[in-house]
């Protein structure tokens, strides 16, 4: 039987654990990957000075207890403001976790705000949904203004403001489109036509950096950068993946491009981890 909107029964618990381990395996599962073009794997650190696979690792476990209590929070519940300022404030707590874990390093920041409201959106059907179920639910918490948040120009902001584009606001706000049209269609077109399982995965990260502006890479490499990486992941698609040959020769140059102009996808990375949640956690 369901469990009644706030209360805290075993049935809620678990389910939570689960969305939870869910999303901190999703987050480990997207750093492990690898070879991934100028982000932190298994070879090394990528473009970045700051930060390593081990600190990742730390990063996303210590983010278990926020992503439990957000499904806590929003479980059996529709979207309000009172559940926004809620996880809103949950997510702020994770964040200062991360960062005494992390020393001071933002490792996870876009993954809290959108594996988070994921998590959410699951919990509020009960654990038991439809993936266009979960990024409509989330969608809705996303356009649901949380006036106690800290108004910061964070780096994201500040460079969505400057190049006019789009973000992770917008990205949440639209129902995670760069998910749901091209990351997990891409995962199991990959699966289908007989790719490992991490060549899929890699695939679907390749989708993602396809059509992103993401923030990231602007904000160390401008509009070049941005369109070098756009255009790099689309001809390793274009060559079958990175699980044919000649995919793996075109995903060599893309990494060669990365490396040049020190960007890092990260915006890209914090959608793969969305994307292997909802792999996980949606019904199928």
């Amino acid at each position: 039987m369901a469990c009644t909107i706030g209360q805290r029964t075993p049935q809620a618990e678990a389910a939570a654990y689960a969305l939870a381990r869910h999303a901190v395996t999703a987050l480990l599962d997207e750093a492990r990957l690898t070879p991934k073009p100028g982000l932190v794997d298994m070879r090394g650190s990528g473009n970045h000075d700051d930060m390593d696979l081990s600190m990742l690792e730390a990063s996303a476990e210590s983010l278990e207890t926020a992503f439990f209590d957000m499904a806590l929070a929003g479980w059996g519940r529709m979207p309000d403001a009172a559940l926004r300022r809620q996880i809103g404030a949950i997510g702020r707590e994770g964040e200062r976790v991360m960062m005494k874990t992390t020393g001071g390093v933002n490792t996870h920041r876009g993954a809290i705000w959108a594996l988070g409201l994921m998590v959410t959106a699951c919990a509020m059907h009960e654990g038991q949904a439809f993936t266009h179920d979960i990024c409509g639910k989330a969608a809705s918490l996303a356009k649901i203004g949380d006036e106690a948040c800290p108004k910061r120009f964070s780096k994201g902001k500040y460079v969505t403001a400057r190049y006019k584009v789009p973000g992770a606001l917008e990205e949440a706000q639209g129902g995670f489109p760069h998910v749901t049209r091209l990351a997990l269609p891409q995962l199991a077109a990959s699966r289908h036509r007989g790719s490992l399982e991490p060549e899929a995965r890699i695939d679907a990260l390749l989708a993602v950096m396809t059509s992103l502006t993401d923030t990231c890479v602007l904000s160390r490499g401008g509009m070049p950068a941005l369109a070098a990486m756009q255009k790099g992941a689309r001809a390793v698609l274009d060559m079958g993946g990175i699980g044919t040959e000649a995919g793996k020769r075109a995903f060599a140059r893309l990494e060669d491009v990365m490396r040049e102009t020190r960007a890092s996808p990260g915006g890209a990375a914090d959608l793969l981890a969305a994307t292997l949640f909802l792999d996980r956690a949606a019904i199928q």
